[in-house]
C-alpha cells in the first residue's frame, strides 16, 4: 500500500518513521503549506512533496491519508480525504467541538478511518488491560491519572495555531493528556459523568487555552482523579494508578509494577519496544499504525476507529463544558 501524510511537523517524523519500518507500506508523498518542511520529508524519505492536500489528492494515487494538521483541520480533512476515496489515519484530538463530532457521526463511507491513540498498545496498557479484565486484580476500586509536562510561551507563540480555542480547542487536555484520559476510559470502561475545573497558572495573556486541569469521572463502579498540567518545569511520564481489592497496578510509560496488599511488589517482565518519537510519547505508534493497515488488508474493523474512541471523545468534551459550566456533565450520550 501506498501512504501520503499531510502536515510535515514533528508528530508526522514519528508516522513515516513508522511507515519506514512496516513491510509493504511505501511512503509515496508529503504535503505541507510551508514548503520547506514538506522538501524536507522529499530529501528525508524520497517521497514527492507538495504544498497542499488538495495538490497531492490531485496529483497522487494512494490508499492511506496519514492527518498530522493543526487540530482544527483533522475534521475538515479527513471528509476530504474519504471524498477521495482513500482511508485516512488521523493524529489526535480527534474532533475539537461537538459540531465536529456531529459532522463524523453523519459520514457514511466505505473507507476505513481511525485515530492515533498509540498508547493502547503500550506493552505495559496491554498487560495491564489483560490482568484486570482476568479479575485477579479483584474489584477496582479507584483510579488516578497524572500528567505534568512543560510547555513555555514559545511552544505556543511560535506554532500559529496553538493557545486559540479556535485552532487548538484547548489546552493541556487536547493537547497533551488526552491519551492519558484514553487510557482510564480503556482500563475501566464506559464513564458516565465528569466535574472538570481548567486554569492558566503560568501563561496568562499569551494563551486562551487551559495550562491545567483536573476532573473527578465517575464511571460504573469506580471512580478516577484526573490531573493533568504544562506547568511543570519537566516532561515526566504519565502515571497511570488502578486501585483494585487485592492490589494496585501503576502504570509509567513502559513501566508496570503490582503493589499487593501485603506490601509485596512485582514488576512484571514486558517486551522491549522502541519509542519513535519522544520517549514520554509512548512506544505504540508503530503498532498502532500498522494495525491500521492490517484492518484494510484483512478486511476488519479498526479498534480506535469511531465508535472506539467515541467514549474518549464525549468525556473529553465533557469536561471542557463541566469546565465552562460549573457543573457535573453526563457522557454516556
Amino acid at each position: 500500500m501506498r501512504a501520503a501524510i499531510v502536515g510535515c511537523g514533528s508528530i508526522a517524523h514519528v508516522h513515516a518513521a513508522a511507515i519506514d519500518e512496516i513491510p509493504g507500506i511505501t511512503l509515496a508523498a508529503a504535503a505541507d503549506i510551508i514548503p520547506e518542511r514538506a522538501e524536507e520529508f522529499h530529501r528525508q524519505y524520497g517521497c514527492t512533496a507538495y504544498s497542499s492536500l488538495e495538490e497531492m489528492l490531485a496529483q497522487e494515487k494512494f490508499d492511506v491519508l496519514h492527518i498530522c494538521t493543526p487540530h482544527y483541520l483533522h475534521v475538515p480533512m479527513l471528509h476530504y480525504g474519504l471524498e477521495h476515496d482513500v482511508h485516512v489515519f488521523s493524529e489526535k484530538p480527534p474532533v475539537i467541538s461537538k459540531e465536529q463530532l456531529l459532522e463524523l457521526q453523519g459520514l457514511h463511507t466505505e473507507k476505513r478511518f481511525g485515530f492515533c491513540f498509540q498508547n493502547r498498545y503500550n506493552p505495559s496498557i496491554r498487560v495491564a488491560r489483560e490482568l484486570l479484565a482476568s479479575g485477579q486484580a479483584g474489584k477496582v476500586l479507584g483510579a488516578r491519572g497524572i500528567v505534568t509536562w512543560s510547555r513555555d510561551a514559545s511552544y505556543y507563540t511560535e506554532s500559529g495555531w496553538r493557545g486559540r480555542l479556535e485552532t487548538e480547542g484547548g489546552g493541556a487536555l487536547i493537547n497533551q493528556s488526552i491519551h492519558t484520559m484514553d487510557l482510564l476510559v480503556y482500563l475501566l470502561g464506559k464513564p458516565l459523568s465528569i466535574e472538570a475545573a481548567t486554569q492558566n497558572h503560568h501563561l496568562k495573556g499569551i494563551i486562551e487555552v487551559e495550562d491545567t486541569m483536573e476532573a473527578y469521572i465517575r464511571f460504573a463502579g469506580a471512580n478516577a482523579l484526573f490531573y493533568a498540567s504544562t506547568a511543570y518545569c519537566d516532561n515526566v511520564p504519565p502515571l497511570i494508578e488502578v486501585a483494585c481489592e487485592n492490589l494496585t497496578v501503576r502504570i509509567e510509560d513502559q513501566s508496570l509494577t503490582y503493589l499487593y496488599r501485603d506490601g509485596h511488589i512485582e514488576n512484571p517482565e514486558l517486551p522491549s519496544v522502541k519509542a519513535l518519537g519522544k520517549n514520554y510519547w509512548g512506544s505504540g505508534h508503530k503498532s498502532c499504525i500498522e494495525d491500521f493497515y492490517h484492518s484494510i488488508a484483512e478486511n476488519r474493523r479498526f479498534p480506535q476507529d469511531l465508535p472506539g474512541t467515541l467514549d474518549t471523545i464525549r468525556l473529553m468534551l465533557g469536561a471542557y463544558a463541566s469546565a465552562r459550566s460549573g457543573g457535573e456533565i453526563v457522557t454516556i450520550s
